[in-house]
């Protein structure tokens, strides 16, 4: 039996026919409720496994029964709101191959580097490496990046009262640009903006996508401080990447997944931890290997 079998034989048995917005009957919300309390039976049956241990020998019976009534009333949820059950059970899958599963070439477009097809001083470097320093100045503590022997950008403070490390933030953008192939930032720092062709130029290299990816930075660097600048952490909140992926909705960049995207944060984050505490080093990006990662510069402690 497939799902959208099931749903059209479990609707055939549905006892309070109606939907949200009918305005006469309790429509939707029976269901609802019924869905949280099969729910919490269910939690029932576990606490019970976990009192009685292995004598509970009807555990599994129990729990085949109590997940068949979370399934009719989802089933019975979704015909009220005029879903097919068939196509959410395939949209959650994608949803969870998005979020957990890394890319791999099977996956079209998300190996692929963005611009392959432009020439070659319009892309990004398939392997670079930029020198972070620091000095002190009337305005406080300053970062300076060094690429191929010259400045990289311009100067940068925290901008803020206090000290957080905000100035190294760049090092975000360069894990965009190494996990994703994807920085309107880095593409204008280092001048390969892909002006052959004028639409992508204004489009994906232009201002309002280097104020998303600067929005981004933001956001997530936000969200790591209440959480210890990620360090130990793995999985990043689902909330922040699909905010991500919703900024990104229109931009070339919207093919790579959650995961992709996790991974670059968390990779950013890494190399970033370790540049705060030696407050100078070298960031190493390889697009093809998509890894980003911090080296300490020659004398300076690990």
């Amino acid at each position: 039996m497939d799902l959208r079998e099931y749903q059209l034989e479990a609707q055939k048995t549905d006892q309070i026919p109606g939907t949200r917005t009918d305005k006469d009957g309790p429509g939707i919300m029976v269901p609802l409720l019924g869905l949280a309390g099969e729910a919490g039976t269910l939690l029932t049956e576990y606490k019970k496994w976990l009192s009685e241990g292995p004598s509970y020998q009807i555990f599994k019976d129990r729990v085949t029964e109590e997940l068949g009534d979370v399934l009719w009333y989802v089933a019975n949820i979704a015909s009220k709101e005029d879903l097919d059950l068939d196509v959410i059970a395939k949209e959650n899958l994608r949803k969870a191959r998005n979020r957990w599963l890394p890319a791999d070439a099977s996956q079209p477009g998300r190996m692929k580097l963005f611009d392959e097809a432009y020439p070659a001083d319009e892309q990004l470097p398939r392997q670079f490496r930029v020198e972070f320093r620091e000095e002190v100045s009337t305005e406080g503590v300053k970062v300076k990046m060094v690429m191929n022997g010259a400045p990289l950008g311009n100067d940068l403070t925290d901008n803020a009262y206090e000290s957080d490390g905000y100035r190294y933030h760049d090092v975000f953008h360069l894990a965009y640009a190494a996990v994703l192939g994807w920085s309107p930032v880095v593409r204008k720092l280092m001048g390969r903006k892909r002006k052959s062709d004028p639409k992508v130029d204004r489009i994906e290299d232009g201002g309002r996508a280097t104020a998303i990816e600067e929005g981004i930075s933001a956001l997530v660097f936000g969200y790591a401080n209440e959480h210890s600048f990620l360090d130990g952490v793995k999985n990043v909140d689902y909330g922040i990447l699909r905010t991500i992926r919703h900024l990104t909705g229109h931009l070339e960049v919207s093919c790579c997944s959650e995961h992709q995207w996790q991974e670059a944060i968390c990779q950013g984050f890494q190399a970033w931890r370790q540049l705060h505490r030696d407050r100078t080093g070298i960031i190493v990006c390889d697009l093809k290997a998509r890894t980003i990662r911090f080296e300490p510069l020659r004398g300076r402690p690990q």
